[in-house]
């Protein structure tokens, strides 16, 4: 198994790069199913995404998930699950099972980068959506999981704003009522003008809004804290305002997309804060590495043990 030759070498590997594996971090990494029990590694849910620590584990999903779990995550998230073979989704959704990992996020639908779809009113857009979200249920089942993720589109710019928001609104509403028998929810992801200028929905208050005004258990916002530090900054306080709208959070430092640590944001606090508050959800790791092969995989682990160690 790939995963136990990485288990004898980790210590060679360390000693080369230069980084400092000691004490609970070395116990954690190099023997990670004898005498820790990682299932209380962090006091947070952290997800990681396939291809964060390929160079570790492999080119394989599976051993890719256990390497995972072995390092202490306790769920994943895979924006392009719904794109897999079906018998992929399978045997990814029985590992997760088997090591106790918690689904999170895939990506919903067809999302409209360019053109307007959920805010244009368009008949046929809103026929189309509706039925992927229909599909969507079924890989869910799949997978055993309990959020999709939603991005409403670009804006139509031949549209006034507030009928733009209600055209959005009413679509989300019929989602939801899809969605509800089931005990799914979609999860409203607001995106940074910088990365992604044009689109309808770009800032958490607008996002509570919607949710509000869809009033469904089944439409929830997804705060993607580097979108928004981009987006509006003022954290902490714009989760707190958002609380109760807040289904899922994602994860990215700013500048560069990259793990905690690598930027400005000053993720201890705000793991902190997300903790205090009682957050029992997934936190998706959605950003890249910063350095990368083996070192870099190494520092995204570290970084998450430094920002979670409050």
């Amino acid at each position: 198994m790939k995963r136990r030759l990485f288990i004898k070498k980790t210590t060679a590997t360390a000693s080369l790069l230069g980084i400092g594996i000691t004490g609970i971090n070395a116990m954690n990494i190099l023997h990670p199913n004898k005498t820790t029990n990682l299932s209380n590694m962090f006091k947070l849910n952290y997800a990681p995404h396939l291809g964060m620590f390929k160079n570790h584990a492999g080119n394989d999903p599976i051993d890719q998930l256990n390497f995972m779990a072995d390092q202490g995550f306790t769920a994943f998230e895979d924006n392009g699950m719904k794109g897999r073979a079906l018998e992929t989704q399978e045997k990814m959704a029985k590992t997760m099972s088997d090591r106790n990992m918690t689904m999170g996020v895939f990506v919903a639908h067809k999302i409209y980068w360019k053109e307007p779809n959920l805010a244009s009113g368009d008949i046929d857009k809103r026929k189309e959506f509706l039925n992927e979200i229909k599909e969507s249920v079924e890989v869910a089942k799949r997978v055993n999981a309990k959020w999709m993720t939603v991005v409403p589109g670009h804006v139509d710019l031949r549209q006034n704003i507030h009928y733009q928001t209600a055209h959005v609104i009413e679509t989300l509403k019929q989602a939801s009522a899809i969605l509800e028998p089931h005990n799914l929810t979609m999860v409203l992801e607001p995106l940074n003008f910088r990365n992604h200028p044009g689109l309808f929905l770009s800032e958490s208050p607008q996002a509570y809004q919607i949710c509000k005004a869809v009033n469904s258990p089944s439409c929830k916002i997804l705060f993607d804290i580097y979108h928004q530090q981009i987006q509006e900054g003022n954290l902490i306080p714009n989760i707190d305002n958002c609380w109760d709208e807040i289904a899922y959070f994602q994860i990215g430092d700013n500048p560069g997309r990259n793990e905690p640590t690598t930027g400005e944001i000053n993720y201890k606090n705000v793991f902190k804060h997300i903790h205090s508050k009682g957050f029992k959800g997934v936190l998706g790791m959605e950003h890249g590495n910063s350095i990368s092969g083996k070192e870099g995989e190494l520092s995204v682990i570290n970084a998450y043990k430094e920002s979670d160690s409050f």
